[in-house]
């Protein structure tokens, strides 16, 4: 078994179905299956969307779009957006990581994305390129620290250490090297909140995507 069928196996064991999309320009074919015409939808901040075509296709006017990219909308409404999620029929993010163990971990500043992930939105469906998939949550933190955090970071124009030295200081300590809220002080840090999803109670609540292609952070 490679691992992308160990890794869905294991999700579907933690009650989330998993998928898998050879390419990202099947991923919509996908989730044309899963969201409905008419419902109400938003998306977290996320790469990988854009890559795969997914808000493009969101705003095609079948769906009720929730868009948190309008240049035209004020800090205030962008901030209303994030709040609507909660109320939304689906919810299409990406993930910082996944596990082949089938968890997933997920690192958030502003956490409007995490809070969405853990509930909310009746679906969640979380599309990851096959370059997100680990071994275990110990090399979850890992590629948050050493891959995720200091490319957001640095495409944010953040003043933190990872974003001036490709990495967390917390890895120069062997101490904190795997601890998940080990890090710098500064105020601009994006790594405020971890959520690792394991087994979930409402059973396929949560659907992840495994593109066969490395995308996003």
């Amino acid at each position: 078994m490679d691992k992308v069928e160990r890794t869905i196996a294991n999700l579907e064991k933690n009650n989330i179905k998993g998928y898998f999309a050879k390419s990202k320009e099947d991923v919509t074919n996908i989730l044309e299956s899963l969201i409905k015409a008419g419902e109400k939808v938003t998306v977290g901040g996320s790469q990988t969307l854009f890559q795969c075509g997914v808000i493009d296709w969101l705003k095609s006017g079948m769906f009720e779009y929730y868009d948190r990219y309008d240049e035209n909308k004020s800090r205030e409404e962008i901030l209303d957006v994030f709040r609507q999620a909660s109320f939304c029929d689906s919810y299409i993010t990406s993930a910082n990581a996944l596990t082949e163990e089938g968890e997933m971990l997920n690192v958030d500043g502003h956490c409007n994305r995490i809070s969405a992930i853990v509930h909310g939105p009746k679906q969640v469906i979380v599309i990851v390129g096959i370059n997100k998939i680990v071994k275990d949550l110990d090399e979850a933190v890992l590629r948050v620290k050493e891959i995720a955090a200091p490319l957001n970071a640095k495409r944010l124009k953040k003043n933190t250490y990872c974003a001036e030295h490709g990495r967390c200081i917390s890895l120069e300590d062997e101490k904190t090297k795997y601890k998940l809220g080990a890090g710098c002080n500064s105020e601009d840090r994006i790594c405020c909140n971890y959520v690792v999803s394991s087994y979930q109670q409402v059973k396929n609540r949560i659907k992840v995507v495994i593109v066969g292609e490395s995308l996003g952070y």
